[in-house]
């Protein structure tokens, strides 16, 4: 996996391109200061992954971000900050970022989230995960969402529910004492149900609706 690491701090760059030098299946084969030399830095370089900060000086990572995916939709883009908020998160997600990564993150998070990325699914830190589905499944139960989340079985909702706090297909396999293979059939019926597709397709729904899968 070709990563770009994209932060005005170089001390963070430093410490970020540290920790995944430690992973094999990684190779950080650039650094970026600012949005407009991510830019370049991807014209250049042709990441499969940019790691990118959201506040920074001259290109923010929300612009740059929209950018790097007009020109080059097929570029994962990551976000990792500081900021734990929705507002950001939105904009990020809208910009069209695969992901979600607060920097107080364990190491092996941004590890799971940047093979995410690399795999074209959606990752949220859990914390923010977690507090945007409980804030739409009481929407939901004041009667303030009307949508097919009332069609999703006991079991779906609970999936689902596991889902968008950040757990894999494996370890969901494992809480509920299932197949894998059951599991993602029981994802397969949800998207089907909400009319989803694609993951492109999840970020939009969880735009609309305040609720956010995660593989």
């Amino acid at each position: 996996m070709r990563v770009l690491i994209v932060d005005d701090h170089t001390l963070v760059r430093e410490g970020i391109r540290l920790l995944l030098e430690s992973a094999p299946h990684i190779e950080v084969v650039g650094e970026a200061g600012d949005g407009l030399e991510a830019i370049e830095k991807v014209r250049q370089l042709k990441p499969d992954v940019v790691i990118m900060d959201v506040a920074m000086p001259r290109l923010g990572g929300v612009e740059a971000t929209r950018r790097i995916k007009e020109e080059f939709p097929m570029v994962q883009v990551l976000a990792l900050t500081i900021h734990d908020n929705e507002e950001y998160l939105f904009q990020m997600l809208q910009a069209g970022a695969c992901g979600y990564v607060l920097k107080k993150a364990r190491p092996e998070e941004l590890i799971a989230a940047l093979e995410a990325a690399e795999r074209g699914e959606v990752y949220l830190s859990p914390g923010m995960a977690k507090s945007l589905v409980e804030d739409y499944l009481k929407r939901v139960e004041a009667g303030e969402e009307e949508d097919s989340y009332h069609r999703l079985t006991d079991r779906e909702r609970e999936i689902l529910k596991l889902i968008a706090e950040g757990y894999t297909n494996p370890e969901i396999a494992r809480m509920l004492h299932l197949s894998v293979k059951t599991v993602q059939a029981h994802r397969a019926h949800i998207m089907e149900k909400l009319n989803l597709h694609r993951p492109a397709e999840l970020i939009k729904y969880a735009i609309r609706k305040g609720l956010i899968f995660v593989d």
